[in-house]
């Protein structure tokens, strides 16, 4: 057998593998030990930056040694020539990049290039576009490279039309790159701001559809990829509404003034200021929310002074003013009148329409039609399937309602492992929809009742509602924005799964509560109602704590201003 290579057992190599990374480690460990040894004794000299170069190499994850060569460089500054530093920097941008081959998503040494470069006197920034795309075309999902690109162009003032154009080369080459689409979305609005305020808002037309062809194409080539459908459900979105007061309502009964708002807010010292004024005086109130927790808030109330209501008037005004950004409503409080309330005349694209904007019916009619012509060649394609529900709540909400719930069945059917999502925004649409219509009435009851709902949203805008009916649906509890119904007198919420009673509080007009059949466990659950001082009507029949021994007496106890339990 001589003159034969002796093969390794598996056991021998097993070993020689762990002594080779013991050794490895300890190696590490004693490079390690003397870079902070030597931090420790304020040595910052060029011996750490090659000993930290050693564990870098092969770990650019090791945050605190990416420290200690900033600390380094920063003393050397101090000590080196022009030309010493300028070998010395071209020499850390050549070790970074070999760091960024070892790991291109290490965000230590990212982020020690973007110091780096940002301490130069003059960079050189076409060299740094030029790695970012070097790096891109291995990986162009990679996104510490994609936060480094738009550090670089932003520090090298890229005009953003040249952006757009790489973005352009990146989403041809493959469709599914959403780091490429999101980048889109970020330039397009510089490139084409608003006349009025230079906000970043809806594009123009033309351009609209431009980018509407280029994401079809997309799509219709790779069904299934989400990146395009998350640009196209962007290119066809609108800036949030603007800051205004939706509604103010005066009580005389209660002793209060309520303001309902178009996105939550925090009011109060240092935050936003709310002026009250009666008469044209101002009046010093404290306010809190409904449930009063101090927290952000889409509807602020105070109690109003019992001077502030003057018998002898005919009429008194209540005014609030939004500070901040100057908007107000008044409303007029006639002698003998026990309440008093000015609301905006809403639609639904002030309301709810914030997912789509109301573009022109016929871009927003053409884009549903190609997605139904898609639909039909990819039966089971979700995306499909949620953009068009999109689109036809942009178009009209309550005329294609009944065609909406028929796509989101076939959309649970497709995606049963979000079929609760599905239930929860099905459920936001439908109360949109009921909201809208109780709107357009101009009336002060809503039925929800029998929708299989399994959430309640946008109960801010029911500032004003006095009977709300919720039965016969899938609602397991009902939420703390429902103290936000300040008027509400009557509420039925029976034949439901509802567990738990924390969000019926403080509401100051509810008389009648309907809870029968439900799932409520304990005589203990209904203590939230205490804080309802007119109740005087309770059902909660067909519930679990029904069948507990001495229910009645414990109930009766629990809530003594209630006339009438019914068990």
């Amino acid at each position: 057998m001589h003159g034969r290579l002796k093969v390794k057992t598996s056991e021998e190599q097993a070993e020689a593998k762990r002594l080779e990374r013991e050794q490895k480690l300890k190696l590490y460990q004693s490079a390690t030990q003397a870079v902070f040894q030597k931090r420790q004794a304020g040595e910052l000299d060029e011996s750490v930056l090659e000993l930290t170069s050693q564990i870098l190499g092969a770990n650019p994850d090791f945050a605190t040694l990416w420290n200690c060569r900033r600390e380094v460089l920063q003393r050397l500054e101090t000590e080196k020539s022009p030309e010493e530093l300028d070998a010395l920097v071209k020499a850390e941008l050549g070790f970074l990049e070999s760091c960024l081959r070892v790991n291109p998503k290490s965000y230590g040494t990212w982020h020690h290039r973007c110091w780096l470069l940002g301490r130069l006197p003059e960079p050189n920034w076409a060299r740094e576009l030029e790695l970012c795309a070097r790096f891109l075309e291995v990986d162009e999902r990679n996104f510490h490279c994609w936060d480094y690109r738009r550090f670089v162009a932003a520090q090298a003032a890229v005009p953003p039309g040249e952006e757009l154009a790489f973005t352009d080369s990146l989403i041809t080459r493959n469709f599914s790159n959403y780091s490429s689409w999101h980048y889109r979305s970020c330039l397009l609005p510089q490139l084409h701001p608003e006349p009025d305020s230079g906000a970043q808002g809806r594009l123009p037309e033309d351009v609209l559809l431009r980018e509407l062809e280029l994401v079809q194409n997309a799509f219709f080539t790779d069904p299934n990829d989400q990146s395009a459908w998350f640009y196209h459900r962007w290119l066809l979105g609108r800036a949030d509404p603007p800051d205004a007061l939706h509604c103010l309502h005066v009580s005389r009964d209660d002793a209060c003034l309520t303001v309902s708002f178009s996105r939550p807010l925090l009011v109060g010292p240092g935050t936003e200021t709310l002026l009250v004024m009666v008469d044209g005086a101002p009046l010093a109130v404290e306010w809190r929310t409904p449930d009063g927790k101090k927290r952000p808030c889409y509807v602020w109330l105070c109690d109003l002074p019992a001077a502030s209501f003057d018998d002898q008037l005919s009429q008194q005004t209540f005014r609030v003013v939004w500070m901040a950004v100057d908007a107000q409503k008044e409303c007029v409080l006639m002698k003998g009148r026990p309440e008093a309330w000015c609301r905006d005349s809403a639609t639904d694209e002030q309301l709810f329409r914030c997912e789509l904007s109301v573009e022109k019916s016929t871009v927003l009619q053409s884009e549903l039609e190609s997605c139904k012509e898609l639909q039909e060649l990819e039966p089971e394609n979700k995306w499909c399937l949620l953009t068009i529900i999109l689109l036809m709540r942009a178009l009209d909400p309550l005329l294609y309602e009944k065609e909406t719930l028929q796509y989101f069945q076939t959309l649970k059917a497709v995606d049963p492992m979000r079929a609760a999502y599905m239930d929860d925004l099905r459920s936001k649409f439908l109360v949109e929809n009921s909201v809208l219509k109780m709107e357009y009435a101009d009336a002060r009851v809503l039925y929800l009742g029998g929708k299989d709902l399994t959430a309640l949203c946008h109960l801010e805008q029911l500032l004003l509602v006095t009977h709300l009916d919720l039965s016969h649906n899938r609602l397991r509890s009902l939420p703390p924005a429902l103290a936000a119904l300040r008027c509400l007198e009557v509420l039925q919420a029976s034949d439901n799964a509802i567990e738990a009673l924390d969000g019926v509080t403080n509401l100051p007009r509810l008389q009648e509560l309907a809870l029968s059949n439900n799932r409520l466990q304990q005589p203990a659950a209904l203590q939230p109602l205490a804080s309802c001082p007119r109740l005087a009507l309770l059902d909660v029949q067909g519930n679990p704590l029904c069948q507990a021994e001495g229910a009645q007496e414990c109930l009766a106890e629990l809530l003594p201003s209630v006339s009438s339990i019914l068990t």
